[in-house]
């Protein structure tokens, strides 16, 4: 017994956990150190935010190892198969019994409808236009509540979990708990088309027919930003996941990116050449990519880092397309009467002009209109709004198949979700730190590009020079006017070296002698802002009186010979 006891503690003495894992471990390597910071509490202060996030980092890097799952596409057997011609019918029958309970029909009445997954995709809220609205867990079909409400609904959403839902109707935004029970009404969001909800910072935020964009925050109850859109009704709002800006598409075929912090669009750019009616980016790659569809019948794929152009560009038949974007990166297009997926690799691939990217699945749909689709999370799901209802279709490797329980966990209970919105109410982050780089939040500013030395002492920041030094420093400044007082000076006085000198009261009386003329008005509105032709001309005209001046004074005094005139004075030029 001893013996196996001594062995098991040489084991472990040899037994150790990975350095990353360690709760003392040492930073890793090429931890930037921040020794050009002076301040020596801040300088620690940063070494330690640096160290503890290359730690988190490595962390994470160790925890792929436990991430076993992987989402598996479709394949084909040879190269004259095509992924699209397969059926749902074949999908199923190749699935797991659990898998195949996604797809299903869901035949209503008081379309179209639109759809919503919570968080863990575990819960689904619908709303038809005639007012139908319910709530209910998918997987095991129970029900939470219905209503008819009798009146136009046009969008729903979930608030921080499956507990509060909140419906754009007619006139106003309405929340309801799980039960179905009216909570609040929000008189604040007048006509609503679209709403979103931001989870990290408790935002709801609603665009309507008056094209006002409205933030309200559901921890509190406050209006935190109301923006005017000038753009007239707006029918068009995504979000960006990874830094909660809103995009919205307007009729004129403008997309418009807004953040609660400013109060005009952070982007503007011409999309489309009509009605913007479908906008989605993609969670998979940072909010890197937006999906953008017009009436024109154009689907574009945009770069979210330089709006320099379009990634993609196609053309669809029947009009606008709903869009959205899956977790692993793939696009569903809505577009008449079929849904066309696309993955990611294919988007972003190079590829001819305006060609149509390989399409993975298709899937007709004879229910018209199309009005939503969406992916739900952690699951190979895709659920398409129509005017018949709801259809749910099956897309191999489109879900994200590991999960992170700290933030959205579809086995959670009673008590784990109300630890999480304790926790999140905690760790809810201020609206004013929505920006288009997130990592711009907490970072160092970073070196001026360019500095200019002020009397030989110290340099200053070209940003905050005045404006007369910056002028001069980009070579713009018109700096023929700074010696006009001293050549009024050397022109007035008598130039003799050796005169008496004058007091401070003399020079500042001799200093202010002559300001109020109408040219010396005129001159100094025109001062060190721009060049004009006439204010150059009048100060040629003055310095050529003040050189005849200086001459005859110095003729007068001997120290020059006077000009004898000749007979070639006639072609000179004036």
């Amino acid at each position: 017994m001893a013996s196996s006891v001594d062995s098991l503690f040489v084991k472990a003495q040899n037994t150790t956990l990975p350095k990353s894992l360690r709760p003392t471990s040492p930073p890793p390597d090429n931890v930037p150190k921040h020794k050009h910071v002076k301040d020596l509490k801040l300088r620690t202060k940063l070494n330690r935010q640096a160290a503890h996030a290359a730690r988190s980092k490595a962390l994470a890097e160790d925890a792929e190892l436990l991430l076993t799952n992987e989402a598996g596409k479709m394949q084909v057997e040879t190269e004259l198969e095509r992924t699209w011609r397969i059926g749902q019918d074949d999908i199923v029958q190749s699935a797991s019994q659990e898998a195949a309970k996604g797809r299903r029909e869901l035949k209503l009445d008081g379309g179209p409808y639109r759809s919503r997954y919570s968080r863990n995709g575990r819960h689904l809220a619908i709303v038809g236009n005639m007012g139908h609205v319910a709530t209910f867990d998918w997987q095991t079909g129970t029900m939470h509540a219905e209503l008819q409400l009798q009146e136009t609904c046009r969008d729903i959403t979930f608030l921080q979990d499956q507990s509060f839902f909140a419906v754009a109707q007619k006139k106003y935004v309405f929340i309801y708990d799980r039960d179905g029970v009216e909570l609040h009404r929000l008189k604040a969001h007048i006509e609503p088309t679209r709403l979103e909800f931001l989870p990290y910072h408790w935002l709801l935020a609603s665009v309507g027919n008056n094209g006002f964009l409205k933030y309200q925050d559901t921890s509190t109850g406050h209006i935190v930003a109301e923006h005017r859109t000038k753009l007239g009704a707006c029918h068009t709002l995504a979000q960006n996941k990874h830094n909660a800006v809103l995009h919205l598409g307007h009729s004129n075929g403008v997309v418009t990116l807004w953040t609660p912090n400013i109060p005009h669009p952070a982007v503007q750019i011409l999309a489309h050449y009509g009605p913007v009616v479908g906008l989605s980016v993609d969670p998979s790659s940072g909010g890197r990519y937006m999906a953008t569809s017009g009436q024109d019948g154009v689907v574009k794929v945009w770069d979210c880092r330089n709006w320099k152009g379009t990634v993609r560009e196609w053309t669809t038949r029947g009009g606008g397309a709903e869009l959205e974007w899956s977790a692993r990166g793939a696009l569903s297009v809505a577009v008449g009467g079929s849904v066309n997926v696309y993955t990611k690799l294919s988007i972003q691939t190079p590829h001819a002009p305006k060609a149509p990217p390989p399409l993975y699945l298709t899937h007709p749909i004879p229910h018209r209109p199309l009005t939503s689709v969406r992916f739900c999370p952690f699951q190979d799901i895709l659920t398409i709004g129509h005017n018949a209802g709801l259809s749910s279709i099956l897309v191999p490797g489109v879900g994200e198949p590991n999960f992170d329980s700290m933030e959205a966990d579809p086995f959670e209970n009673k008590k784990a979700r109300r630890e999480r919105e304790v926790k999140g109410l905690l760790d809810k982050i201020q609206p004013d730190m929505i920006t288009l780089d997130p990592d711009f939040v907490g970072a160092l500013a970073p070196p001026t590009k360019l500095t200019t030395a002020v009397n030989d002492t110290h340099d200053i920041p070209f940003a905050r020079l005045p404006r007369l030094e910056r002028l001069r420093v980009q070579g713009k400044a018109d700096e023929t006017e700074l010696i006009d007082d001293d050549d009024e000076d050397v022109a007035d006085g008598d130039g003799d070296k050796n005169a008496k000198p004058q007091s401070r009261m003399e020079k500042e009386k001799r200093k202010m002698r002559g300001k109020g003329k109408s040219v010396k008005r005129y001159l100094r509105k025109q001062r060190k802002n721009v060049i004009d032709p006439t204010a150059v001309a009048i100060r040629a005209k003055l310095e050529k009186q003040r050189e005849e001046k200086r001459v005859a004074k110095a003729i007068e005094n001997g120290s020059m010979e006077a000009r004898k005139p000749s007979a070639l004075d006639r072609f000179r030029r004036p």
